[in-house]
């Protein structure tokens, strides 16, 4: 990618004159099988985007999870900056929404002076919150049915599209044929530094440029960019596959540990992302991921390696693990090691009564 940056052609892509990006745009079409797509600096502009030109008008309404990356993680810019009313819907354990409770509330919205005008329904795949689970295609169908029943618009956060087009073995715009735009992010899965595409209707992706361009979001020279991304397009399919495989291997080896202080579901690990619960009162996922990090004499006596592993504390008893092309089949081996080491340390310790149950905890 470096070598494929630094050779880049360039032009001023501003004036849609960069013919790397132009190359990327039309290749990312392709895949997604739109009629055109953009080159932003982020997903989370890309959403936004989507967001401001299919809800043009001020108090204008969508619909999403309120475990979604676009409710959650990119600072309310759909009120914040589109003035768009977001109503957050309970998201299931797949990562999908329950239909009937989806058309209720867009029914009750239509038939309510008082509601705001419903416009956009929000999807995301795969859901990050879910664990990495990928949207079934029979449920896109679906929510592409209800959306037209009512003339609303449906965009897709598509941030790890990729992923779930491998994971279910299909194209991707055999995902992407249900929504109106999706976003695709190249500095995920895909391994780019930087960047993403909004695909759409030629007729939307050139308003698209217009909100870009308001949003800051016009860039140069940004071949160098592009030049990434596009490798990581073209080569991902194998890349995502090595991945879900490590993830899948992580969470088979974490539940054969039969654990009790860490528990995986293998059966909910479809793409690169395994959630760890975590049990008990001691540890909590930051003290565990903080163990996980840190590397001691003792583990180096013990195990003959000192290894340090990056998981992030997600939930109030939850542990995600990510996977990308930078760690290999031995770091997933290594990570389960070092895991099984720090949950036994903390069954030790528990056991010698050094960390007492927070009041509260004990039985009757």
């Amino acid at each position: 990618m470096r070598r494929a940056m630094a050779r880049a052609a360039l032009g001023d892509d501003d004036y849609g004159e960069d013919p790397t990006v132009n190359e990327l745009q039309r290749l990312a079409a392709g895949t997604l099988g739109m009629d055109s797509a953009l080159f932003v600096p982020t997903a989370t502009m890309a959403n936004l985007i989507a967001v401001m030109c299919h809800c043009q008008r001020r108090g204008a309404q969508l619909f999403l999870g309120r475990d979604s990356h676009l409710h959650l993680y990119e600072h309310g810019g759909a009120a914040q900056v589109a003035g768009v009313h977001s109503q957050a819907l309970p998201d299931l354990p797949s990562g999908t929404l329950d239909l009937e409770q989806l058309e209720l509330a867009v029914r009750e919205a239509q038939g309510s002076q008082y509601h705001p005008r419903p416009e956009l329904i929000c999807l995301e795949n795969t859901h990050s919150s879910a664990g990495g689970r990928a949207l079934p295609l029979t449920y896109l169908s679906q929510v592409r049915g209800l959306a037209d029943r009512y003339g609303l618009r449906v965009h897709m956060d598509g941030a790890r599209l990729m992923n779930a087009a491998v994971a279910q073995r299909v194209e991707p715009a055999q995902i992407a044929q249900h929504c109106d735009s999706v976003s695709l992010c190249f500095s995920k899965g895909l391994g780019a530094p930087a960047g993403a595409v909004l695909a759409g209707s030629g007729e939307f992706v050139s308003e698209a440029w217009r909100v870009r361009k308001v949003l800051g979001g016009g860039m140069r020279q940004a071949g160098v960019l592009a030049a990434a991304a596009r490798l990581g397009l073209q080569h991902g399919e194998v890349t995502l596959r090595g991945d879900h495989d490590n993830a899948r291997r992580f969470a088979e080896g974490v539940h054969g540990l039969d654990s009790a202080i860490c528990s995986v579901s293998p059966a909910a690990v479809e793409t690169n992302i395994v959630m760890v619960s975590v049990r008990g009162p001691w540890p909590c996922p930051a003290e565990l991921c903080a163990r996980l990090r840190a590397v001691s004499e003792e583990e180096v006596t013990a195990t003959g390696r000192a290894v340090s592993v990056l998981l992030l504390p997600w939930a109030a008893r939850t542990v995600r693990a990510v996977w990308h092309r930078g760690v290999s089949a031995r770091d997933t081996e290594l990570a389960r090691r070092k895991l099984e080491f720090v949950a036994r340390k903390c069954q030790e310790e528990l056991a010698l009564g050094l960390h007492p149950a927070p009041a509260g905890a004990g039985g009757a």
